[in-house]
C-alpha cells in the first residue's frame, strides 16, 4: 500500500475531532485548514479529506463524495460567524479570511439576497486586524470559537442559523470527499474506521467525555461549551443534510446535477 492511501485529510479545526479521536495508529493524518485539504486531495497526498463543500462545486467533475459524514449545522453552527461593530445593513466592506471558500461564497449570497454591497476585502484571518480595517470580519472554525468567547457582543450573524432561517435546509460547510479513480477498498475501509470512531463519540459517554476534553485543551473552549457545540455542528449526514447540500450546489455554486457519491 503507498503512503497516500493509509493517510487521511483532517481540518485543523475540532469541528471533525468526533471522526478523529482515537482513531487507529495504521492512519496517518494531514492536519491542514479546509481550503488546503482540497489540494493535498488533488494532489494525492491523502486517500480522503474534509473539504469546503465549494471546493467540492469546483472540482465536481474529479471529486466524489464520500457518504455518511461530514459538516452540518440545522440551525447555529457556532464557528462560522460574522462579526462587527455595527449592524450588517451599515457595513461599508467586510474582511473575508483565507481559510474557507465556503463561508466566503456563502456570506456574499447572503449579502446579495439582502441587497447589500459592501467592499470585500481578502485577509488573513486575524478578528482585530481584520475590524482594524474593514467594519465586518467573517472568522470560521476556532478562531471563531475563540472571538464569540471573548467578544459575544462583536458578532453580528451566525450563517448557519442565516442559512437554515433562509432556506429550511441544513447547511453543509463541508463534505468528506475522494478522488473519482480512487480505489473503493481503500475508501471503504477508511470510511468503516471514521464512522466507528464516530459511533463511539454518539453512544459511548466515557468515549464522548475523553473526546470533548481534548478538544477542550486543544482549543482553550471549556467542556461546558463544546458539550453544546457538538450538537451544533453535526458529523453525522442524513438525507436532509443532503438536500441541503444539493440546494447550496445549484442555488450558491450554480452547480445543478446530482450529488456524485463513490458508492
Amino acid at each position: 500500500m503507498k503512503h497516500w492511501e493509509s493517510t487521511l485529510g483532517r481540518v485543523s479545526f475540532i469541528n471533525c475531532d468526533p471522526l478523529y479521536h482515537g482513531i487507529s495508529k495504521e492512519w496517518n493524518t494531514i492536519v491542514a485548514p479546509p481550503s488546503w485539504l482540497t489540494g493535498h486531495l488533488l494532489r494525492r497526498d491523502c486517500l480522503l479529506a474534509p473539504i469546503p463543500a465549494a471546493d467540492y462545486a469546483a472540482h465536481f467533475e474529479e471529486l466524489v463524495l464520500i457518504p455518511d459524514i461530514g459538516i452540518s449545522s440545522r440551525g447555529e453552527v457556532g464557528s462560522v460567524l460574522l462579526f462587527g461593530n455595527r449592524p450588517i445593513e451599515e457595513m461599508r466592506d467586510i474582511a473575508f479570511p483565507s481559510d474557507s471558500s465556503t463561508s466566503v461564497k456563502l456570506l456574499k449570497h447572503i449579502l446579495e439576497l439582502k441587497n447589500l454591497n459592501p467592499r470585500p476585502i481578502n485577509m488573513g484571518p486575524d478578528l482585530e486586524t481584520m475590524l482594524d480595517r474593514c467594519d465586518g470580519a467573517l472568522l470560521i472554525g476556532d478562531r471563531a470559537l475563540k472571538s464569540a468567547t471573548e467578544s459575544p457582543s462583536r458578532v453580528v450573524m451566525d450563517l448557519g442559523a442565516e442559512w437554515f432561517n433562509q432556506t429550511n435546509h441544513p447547511m453543509v460547510f463541508g463534505v468528506f470527499a475522494a478522488r473519482r479513480d480512487t480505489s473503493l477498498i481503500h475508501l471503504k475501509r477508511a470510511h468503516q474506521a471514521l464512522i466507528r470512531q464516530l459511533e463511539l463519540f454518539e453512544t459511548h459517554p466515557n468515549h464522548r467525555t475523553e473526546s470533548i476534553a481534548e478538544s477542550s485543551r486543544q482549543s482553550g473552549q471549556t467542556i461546558e461549551r463544546l458539550q453544546s457545540y457538538f450538537g451544533e455542528v453535526i458529523n453525522r449526514m442524513w438525507p436532509e443534510d443532503y438536500e441541503g447540500l444539493g440546494h447550496f450546489l445549484k442555488f450558491v455554486c450554480e452547480i445543478d446535477a446530482d450529488l456524485q457519491f463513490a458508492w
